[in-house]
């Protein structure tokens, strides 16, 4: 993981059920399953909020992990038997593990991609 994501250091850490990942202008708040080891998440529901105090949402799903789900739908017959995917918070990344995941987020920050995948979250 690149050791100056954001221009500024990384918190980590557990809150609870959340496994939370601060830098200089976001906060990530992941809900791995309970018992899961952080390097082999690959199907995680992710919180974001950013510097301005706006928040998004996504579920991140790995490349092998949308493999496996189409694989069993197949078997289950969901999807069309499996002939497609779709979610529409949906980010696929490569590689699991929270760390590469927030990579991902700290990149698409970066570049100005991230409004156009996450989706923003409004207050009531």
């Amino acid at each position: 993981m690149r050791q100056n994501m954001q221009g500024g250091s990384l918190e980590r850490g557990w809150d609870g059920p959340w496994y939370r990942v601060r830098a200089e202008v976001f906060e990530a708040s992941f809900l791995p399953s309970e018992g899961e080891h952080l390097d082999v998440v690959c199907n995680v529901d992710v919180f974001v909020t950013l510097k301005d105090g706006s928040r998004w949402t996504a579920t991140v799903f790995t490349v092998a992990e949308v493999e496996r789900l189409m694989k069993l739908w197949a078997e289950t017959d969901e999807a069309l038997g499996g002939r497609y995917f779709w979610v529409s918070d949906g980010l696929i990344v490569r590689d699991p593990g929270i760390d590469s995941m927030t990579e991902v987020i700290a990149g698409l920050i970066e570049n100005g991609e991230f409004s156009e995948i996450f989706q923003r979250l409004i207050d009531d």
